[in-house]
């Protein structure tokens, strides 16, 4: 070997191994401000069937707040990136119905995504995803007792898509749909990681149904985490 070619060869390696970089964005939500009082979810309670799960009044949870104003379920996804989805192949999320509620409340998938829907409960349970996207398609079915598990994906992104129960109308649940794999969930610490996003500078947006949206520049390089904190004000 000729050191000429020695020299292509280690090249083109470099050139793949600069495009295969990637690193982890993490970061904190955190809310300011003071959130309204959850409302008390009175038709469940008084619910013949759904209220002998609940020993206490059930609430919404609009606004999961920490003790030192870590914010969950916030969507932090990364902008401009489209085309990346690996939709069949990305495994299910699970959308459980139990205790006449639906779990999680905030969730997020890739187009072509398995969203596996479930009825953990005993009593019937309408599950009607309503998109407001063209190109997502509305469904409006009824899940019995103990039917197996149905199966919902979406081709096009959109925020914030609703299910909800018609049959139980205080049921509901919100799917973002994203056209790739680079975004994540806040938990009750706030914390979140968005793994191996390829090398490069974005723009990262944190999303909350409630609260709305704000965005902030971040670069992402090989090796130590880009990190990027979010805070969220109530207005």
């Amino acid at each position: 070997m000729t050191r000429n070619s020695t020299l292509l060869i280690v090249a083109g390696l470099a050139g793949t191994l600069q495009l295969a970089s990637a690193g982890d964005i993490i970061g904190t939500v955190t809310i300011k401000g003071a959130p309204p009082k959850e409302k008390d979810i009175t038709p469940l309670k008084d619910d013949a069937i759904c209220g002998k799960f609940h020993a206490d009044m059930p609430t919404t949870h609009f606004y999961v707040v920490g003790p030192n104003s870590e914010l969950a379920d916030v969507i932090v996804s990364v902008q401009g990136i489209t085309g990346k989805s690996t939709g069949d192949a990305a495994p299910p999320v699970i959308l459980n119905q139990q205790g006449c509620m639906y779990s999680p409340g905030i969730f997020a998938v890739q187009t072509g995504q398995k969203i596996v829907v479930r009825n953990s409960d005993p009593t019937p349970h309408n599950v009607h995803s309503r998109p407001q996207v063209d190109g997502n398609k509305e469904e409006n079915v009824l899940q019995m007792p103990g039917q197996a598990d149905m199966t919902f994906s979406f081709s096009k992104p959109e925020p914030f898509l609703n299910f909800e129960c018609n049959v139980h109308p205080w049921m509901f649940s919100w799917c973002s749909v994203f056209d790739h794999p680079y975004f994540a969930i806040s938990g009750k610490d706030g914390t979140f990681k968005i793994a191996n996003v390829p090398a490069g500078k974005y723009t990262v947006q944190a999303a909350h149904r409630k609260l709305g949206a704000v965005t902030k520049e971040v670069e992402v390089t090989e090796g130590a985490p880009a990190k990027v904190d979010f805070t969220l004000e109530v207005k």
